[in-house]
């Protein structure tokens, strides 16, 4: 029988693997103030279940609980818009419903016309499409890693892999045509 490892602690499995969560909820949520809520949601959720965690891989674990988070987020956010248009706001509450003027992260760094192109093009995915592409190129986890957090079969990561390169290239090129 051989010795059984030792288990990491939560610190070790979460801490390294914050930028990459903020990274991908950043992504699925498009919104920086949201993003950091859903971080700090699944933290939370990752430590209240972080007993069921039986090893494997850490980020793929974390990342899985960030997503969930993220598309719980979302509807919430989606049924809470529904109900504010559904009466009329007061005052206060428009002047508090204002969305952020400031320019993402990404468009802030670049002022490049082509990475803003880019980044137009990948918020344009659908979101399952975003999520596959960002967790590849950007996070750069593997096909199981991202079948792993998004609980669909690999043949289908890599699908929806290529429809999304496929969608930015279509991107590309129409954004590059009428700079001839």
């Amino acid at each position: 029988m051989p010795p059984q490892q030792e288990q990491p602690s939560f610190e070790q499995v979460v801490l390294p693997n914050l930028d990459a969560a903020y990274n991908l909820a950043r992504w699925l949520v498009r919104d920086a103030q949201l993003a950091e809520d859903v971080v700090q949601d699944s933290v939370v959720r990752g430590l209240t279940y972080f007993a069921s965690f039986r090893g494997g891989d850490p980020r793929a674990w974390l990342m899985r609980i960030v997503r969930n988070t993220a598309y719980t987020a979302l509807a919430a956010r989606q049924q809470a818009l529904r109900h504010t248009d559904a009466r009329e706001m007061t005052a206060d509450e428009q002047v508090l419903n204002v969305p952020d003027p400031g320019a993402n992260p990404e468009a802030a760094l670049s002022g490049a016309e082509d990475a803003e192109r880019l980044t137009d093009a990948l918020r344009a995915l659908p979101p399952e499409l975003r999520e596959c592409l960002v967790l590849k190129e950007l996070e750069e986890l593997s096909y199981k890693q991202i079948a792993q957090i998004t609980g669909v079969p690999i043949g289908t990561v890599m699908s929806r892999l290529w429809r999304a390169r496929k969608m930015l290239m279509g991107a590309a090129g129409e954004g590059g045509e009428h700079d001839s």
